[in-house]
């Protein structure tokens, strides 16, 4: 449930106004709203501050620093702010680091322009640019061109060709002569005279383009020597960062606040549940302090809190970064319980969630005991559980055709298509009346509710039309009142409030714009049907690809085996791609848009201590 919000105001003299905000840090439980725009030297310090050390921690986690050496892991616990002598000053240190990757950069730029250079000069065989040069002084000039074995003969008279080597067809020669031009301010033969693709001579020979070339290798592996040492530090610019963030704060809730004369006075919103705690405080340091309701034009934060076995669902809110507006419905619950049927019927094989449900195990037994929230294992091992059933249901081990002498569907009438396309559009129109059933329950006791009622029964007329209009089902008769006494309803109870012609217009305009939506909502869940069998067909793809070579011979079977791992493989890892695009869009947009939930909500954020491990 979405947490009711009181809005705050606090009123202190300029001169208590940072032991104010410290107390305040200490409550944990105030999330400010600025009423100025925080700004200063302070502020811009910090934030380049900030974003200093992420540039260190960024490159000091790739992967070819912490993989050699101590690990930053390994010495985060022995490392604390300010118990490292060689960072006195760690804007030095940290820029060092910066200029250090960037130069790495500039090397390899230049190797790589290096490693061209000789990729296209080595065909020509070693040679000195500089006598070249030094030739043209005593009037003999020479040029290199690459010219088709059929135009050689077009050359000029009067001048020496020297073939080197023939690639692809091309002849690549030196071209002398005692004849000079001037062309780009260096001496050669007419242009006019030879028009085919010169060459220029580069500035150095191959063996001081490769000494250049090792050089810039030595370089890079100095500079990334330099940055290794810095990787134990790692816990210290945690650490500094945590620092910076909490003063970051401090100073933009300081500069934030309002102030009129010598009094400094602050706005924000706090949980209902916190406020005798903060009234307490109030009177302790003698603040003014004012607690209100909300009003309509206030942008509250939102807080969503559940029982734990709802709560296990926020990690995919998390990962999509979708938060309902404080106004809005929080669909915590139904998301867990639909979301979990969806992930079950998208996969839709037991065999894949029993790997599901390993692969859970093995994360939550290595990784487990460093994350504090294990909300996300007991999701996964939820999701598997309904995999598995669903596979269990249909008889779908590994592919429907997988050793299917031993695997029975609990329900075989589910390995029919249309009565699993049957289930869609039921499960469709159940999904959404919850939707309609809820709104109709918050807007009682008003009359409103009722055309919540007319479309939960349109929602269900929708369901008949998509067995008649798509799987060749007759039509019951007493459908037709699903669409008579649905409309019916919308249309008068949707704005009764208004006189009768503006309130029957408001209700055919509501009618009309969400008529079809309602029934095209119904039959875009037969998508859960669609992925689900495209899983099971690859899977028997690869099954049946690989029984046709069999286990005759070692060979065979350890072809037979490579293909059943890499085909089921390949399957696994494309399910969760499934889950976001489908089971994730039935709740975010269809259910949503059902209970009118925008997504336009922004996280509740008190100011509050940094607590050691967070």
């Amino acid at each position: 449930m979405i947490v009711p919000m009181k809005k705050l105001s606090i009123i202190v003299q300029c001169k208590d106004a940072a032991p104010t905000i410290e107390r305040l840090r200490s409550l944990g439980v105030v999330h400010v709203q600025h009423q100025n725009v925080p700004k200063g030297k302070d502020i811009s310090a910090l934030r380049d501050g900030i974003a200093l050390i992420d540039r260190v921690l960024e490159i000091l986690s790739i992967g070819e620093f912490t993989s050699q050496g101590d690990s930053p892991d390994s010495t985060t616990s022995s490392v604390n702010l300010g118990q490292s002598p060689e960072l006195k000053d760690w804007k030095f240190s940290a820029n060092h680091i910066v200029d250090a990757w960037k130069r790495i950069d500039q090397v390899h730029e230049y190797a790589r322009g290096l490693k061209d250079t000789i990729s296209t000069w080595e065909p020509w065989r070693e040679f000195d640019p500089d006598a070249i040069r030094a030739l043209a002084k005593k009037n003999i000039y020479i040029k290199l061109y690459q010219i088709s074995a059929r135009d050689m003969k077009k050359l000029p008279h009067g001048i020496i060709v020297k073939k080197l080597f023939v690639a692809k067809g091309l002849v690549h020669c030196a071209v002398i002569s005692d004849t000079p031009s001037q062309r780009h301010g260096m001496a050669s033969p007419r242009e006019t005279d030879i028009p085919f693709k010169e060459f220029t001579l580069p500035e150095k020979g191959l063996k001081e383009l490769r000494e250049k070339l090792d050089e810039s290798e030595r370089v890079i592996q100095e500079l990334k020597g330099d940055i290794q040492k810095y990787t134990v530090y790692c816990g210290y610019f945690s650490d500094l960062k945590k620092s910076l963030v909490k003063g970051l704060e401090f100073n933009e809730v300081l500069n934030g606040m309002g102030q009129s004369g010598n009094i400094a006075y602050l706005n924000g919103f706090i949980p209902n549940y916190s406020v005798k705690q903060v009234i307490d405080a109030s009177k302790k340091k003698q603040w003014g302090i004012i607690v209100s309701d909300p009003s309509k034009n206030d942008k509250i934060p939102t807080l969503v809190r559940n029982p734990r076995w709802v709560s296990i669902i926020a990690p995919v809110f998390k990962m999509i970064a979708i938060i309902p507006g404080y106004r809005e419905l929080d669909i915590s619950l139904w998301f867990l319980i639909f979301f979990s049927i969806f992930f079950g019927m998208l996969i839709g094989d037991a065999g894949y969630g029993v790997v599901f449900f390993a692969l859970t195990l093995f994360a939550q037994l290595k990784f487990g005991k460093k994350l504090k929230d294990k909300s996300v294992f007991i999701l996964f091992y939820v999701l598997s559980s309904c995999t598995i059933i669903w596979g269990a249901l249909t008889g779908t081990f590994f592919g429907q055709e997988w050793l299917p002498t031993l695997v029975k569907p609990l329900i075989p009438a589910l390995r029919d298509d249309k009565n699993i396309q049957t289930f869609c559009f039921l499960l469709g129109a159940l999904h959404l009346s919850v939707a309609h059933i809820w709104r109709a329950i918050t807007k009682l006791p008003s009359i409103k509710a009722c055309a919540e009622a007319g479309w939960t029964l349109i929602l269900w007329g929708s369901f008949f039309l998509a067995k008649m209009l798509i799987l060749d089902d007759s039509f019951p008769a007493f459908g037709k009142w699903f669409f008579i006494t649905g409309p019916l309803l919308v249309i008068i109870f949707t704005n009764p409030n208004k006189n009768i012609f503006k309130g029957i217009g408001a209700g055919l305009g509501n009618l009309f714009l969400n008529f079809v939506n309602s029934f095209t909502d119904v039959v875009s869940y037969i998508r859960l049907f669609a992925v689900g069998l495209a899983t099971v067909a690859i899977a028997d793809a690869f099954n049946e690809m690989a029984m046709g070579i069999g286990y005759n011979s070692v060979l065979t079977g350890a072809a037979t085996s490579l293909i059943l791992l890499l085909g089921h493989a390949l399957n696994i890892l494309l399910g969760p791609l499934a889950i976001l695009v489908h089971g994730v869009r039935l709740n975010v947009l269809e259910f949503s848009g059902h209970l009118n939930i925008t997504w336009s909500g922004f996280s509740y954020n008190p100011l509050k201590e940094i607590k050691e491990g967070e």
